[in-house]
C-alpha cells in the first residue's frame, strides 16, 4: 500500500509528466509504461500502434491543406463571392477557412512533437481518446477540403503549382531543417534495434526521402532564378474595379484612390440602363453593391439593365462597402474617406471615361450585353462607341477595347483603339486582327508564351493579381502589366520578393545540402 502511494505521487521528473498529461492525460508514473529504442512505440491495448501512423498522416495532409489554402489568398474575394451567390449573404468564408486550417495544423503539430518528446524519453504512447477524435476530424476536414476544392475551384491547382516557383526554395531548406531534426530519434531507435529488419525499417524511408530532398532542386524551375541585369521592367498596376480594397467598387472614389496611388490604368464593367445610358457594375443584379432592398424592396431581384437612370441615380453605392468590408486585411478608412465613401452612387461610362482621359489612364473594361426584350440588346456596340467617340472623347490610344464582337467594324469606325484579346491564340491570328495586347487569367501565366508573344510586339495583361508573390512572378515572368485590387499595396514593391542568380541558387543549395548532411551523420556517429 506504501509502495502504491508512492507511485502514485507525481513523477519528479516534471517534464516527462507534463509530456504524458498533454498526450495521454496520464499524469502519474504508474500509468505510464516505458520503452526501449527500437521496439515498438505504442501500448499494445486498443490498437494503438495505428494511431501514430495515423497522427502522422494527419501532419502531413493538413500541412498541405495549409499551404494549399494560404497560397490561394490571392483569390479570396472570388471565392467570398462565389458563396455570396450561392448563399445571397456577405461572409468572409476564406477567412473562416484559414483560421480553421492554421489552428488543426497547429493542434496536430503539438500533438507530433509531443509524440517525438515521448519516445526520446523512451515512453510508450498512448494517445488520449479525445486527441484521437480530434485526429481523425483534422484529417477528415483536411481530405474533404482537399478534394471539395479540386472539384469546385479546379484553377486553385494552378496557383498552387505557381507558387512553388517562388516559394520552392524557402520550401527546399525547411524540409531539410525538419530532416536535420528527425534524424537524432531514427539514429536512436535504429542503432538500438535488436534486428537488421527493423534497422532497415527505420532508417531506409528516412534516407530515401532526404535523397529525394537532396535532389529536388535539379527539377524546380523558377523565372525569377535568372541571370544579372536580365530583369524586366516592373509591370504597370491597372486598378480592378478602381481600388476595391479602399473604395467602394467602380465608383468615382475607387478610380480617384487608384489614381492617387499611381496606378497606370482603369478597368471596369459596363452595362447599359433601360433608358440607353451606360453605366458601371459588375454584377446581374443591384443586391449586393447599392442599397436596392432599401429603396425599391420589391425589385432587388431585378436585372441591373433594366432599371432606368433616373431609378439608378436613387441609389447608394457605398454604404455596402462599409457594412460587409468585402476584403480580408482592409485597413481602417479615415472619417473622410469613411464620409466619402458612404455619399457614392453609380457611375456612368462617360464620367468614367473622361477622368481616365484627364488623368491620361489606360482604361480596359468588360460590357455586357443587355439581356432579352431590352431595348438596346442590339445596339449595345454602337452606344458604347458613341459615348467612347462622342461623349467623352478620351484618347483613342488609351482604349484597351476587350469585346471580340464585331472587332473590324469597331477597328473601321473608332480606329486608334489598342485591341485586346481574353485568351491565347496564335501569333498569326492575332497580328491579322492588329491584336496588340493580351488579357489573361494570372493562371495562365508562363514565361516562354510572354516572351513569344513580346517578339511579335505583342504585349501581356495578367488579372486578377493581388498577391506581392504573384505580382513578383508576373515581373519575373515579363509580363507588361497587371489588373489589381491592390494598387496601392503592389506600388512600393521596388524588386520581386524571390531573386538571384542561378549560381548564387546553386550555392544556396549545395551549402543546404552539404551543411545537413554533415549535421545528419555527425548525429548517427554519436
Amino acid at each position: 500500500a506504501v509502495r502504491r502511494r508512492l507511485l502514485q505521487r507525481y513523477e519528479h521528473q516534471p517534464f516527462i509528466s507534463c509530456l504524458a498529461g498533454f498526450y495521454s492525460c496520464r499524469w502519474k508514473r504508474y500509468q505510464r509504461e516505458r520503452t526501449e529504442p527500437g521496439k515498438c512505440c505504442c501500448s499494445k491495448v486498443h490498437r494503438e500502434c495505428m494511431f501514430f501512423p495515423l497522427l502522422v498522416a494527419a501532419f502531413f495532409v493538413s500541412l498541405v491543406f495549409l499551404y494549399t489554402w494560404s497560397e490561394g489568398k490571392n483569390d479570396y474575394n472570388g471565392f467570398d463571392w462565389y458563396n455570396y451567390g450561392n448563399l445571397g449573404f456577405w461572409f468572409l468564408w476564406s477567412l473562416v477557412i484559414l483560421i480553421v486550417a492554421a489552428v488543426s495544423f497547429t493542434y496536430i503539430s503539438l500533438l507530433l512533437v509531443l509524440a517525438m518528446c515521448l519516445l526520446a524519453e523512451g515512453q510508450q504512447l498512448y494517445l488520449h481518446w479525445s486527441h484521437k477524435i480530434g485526429t481523425f476530424l483534422v484529417l477528415g476536414f483536411s481530405i474533404s477540403s482537399l478534394f471539395a476544392l479540386s472539384i469546385l475551384w479546379r484553377d486553385h491547382r494552378k496557383t498552387v503549382r505557381l507558387s512553388f516557383q517562388v516559394t520552392a526554395p524557402y520550401l527546399h531548406i525547411g524540409a531539410i531543417a525538419i530532416m536535420v531534426l528527425l534524424s537524432w530519434p531514427v539514429a536512436l531507435h535504429a542503432i538500438r534495434a535488436d534486428k537488421k529488419v527493423i534497422q532497415v525499417i527505420i532508417v531506409g524511408p528516412y534516407l530515401a526521402i532526404l535523397l529525394f530532398l537532396f535532389l529536388i532542386p535539379l527539377g524546380m524551375y523558377s523565372p525569377c532564378i535568372r541571370e544579372m541585369g536580365t530583369l524586366g521592367p516592373k509591370p504597370a498596376l491597372i486598378g480592378h474595379r478602381g481600388a476595391p480594397m479602399l473604395a467602394p467598387e467602380n465608383t468615382e472614389m475607387s478610380f480617384l484612390k487608384t489614381i492617387e496611388h499611381g496606378g497606370d490604368g482603369l478597368e471596369t464593367d459596363v452595362a447599359i440602363s433601360y433608358d440607353g445610358v451606360p453605366f458601371l457594375m459588375h454584377d446581374d443584379t443591384l443586391t449586393r453593391t447599392t442599397n436596392i432592398k432599401e429603396v425599391f424592396p420589391n425589385e432587388a431581384g431585378k436585372a441591373a439593365s433594366f432599371f432606368s437612370w433616373d431609378a439608378l441615380q436613387k441609389l447608394n453605392a457605398g454604404t455596402w462597402f462599409l457594412k460587409n468590408k468585402p476584403f480580408l486585411g482592409m485597413g481602417r478608412l479615415s472619417k473622410a474617406d469613411r464620409n466619402q465613401a458612404k455619399n457614392q452612387s453609380i457611375y456612368t461610362l462617360s464620367s468614367f471615361l473622361r477622368l481616365a482621359d484627364s488623368h491620361n489612364k489606360l482604361v480596359i473594361f468588360d460590357l455586357y450585353r443587355p439581356p432579352e426584350k431590352h431595348p438596346y440588346r442590339n445596339l449595345w456596340i454602337r452606344k458604347i462607341l458613341d459615348v467612347i467617340i462622342k461623349e467623352s472623347k478620351i484618347k483613342r490610344h488609351l482604349v484597351l477595347w476587350l469585346n471580340n464582337n464585331v472587332r473590324s467594324f469597331v477597328q473601321a469606325v473608332a480606329p486608334g483603339f489598342q485591341h485586346t484579346m481574353g485568351r491565347k491564340e496564335p501569333i498569326e491570328d492575332l497580328l491579322k486582327h492588329n491584336i496588340v495586347k493580351l488579357n489573361l487569367v494570372y493562371t495562365d501565366m508562363s514565361s516562354e508564351d510572354i516572351q513569344k508573344y513580346a517578339e511579335a510586339n505583342i504585349t501581356t495583361n495578367f488579372y486578377v493579381v493581388n498577391e506581392p508573390w504573384l505580382y513578383s512572378l508576373a515581373w519575373c515572368s515579363g509580363a507588361h502589366s497587371v489588373t489589381t485590387n491592390a494598387v496601392h499595396l503592389l506600388k512600393d514593391l521596388s524588386r520581386p520578393l524571390f531573386l538571384m542568380t542561378p549560381q548564387q541558387y546553386s550555392i544556396m543549395w549545395i551549402l543546404t545540402d552539404l551543411t545537413s548532411a554533415f549535421l545528419i551523420s555527425l548525429i548517427f556517429a554519436l
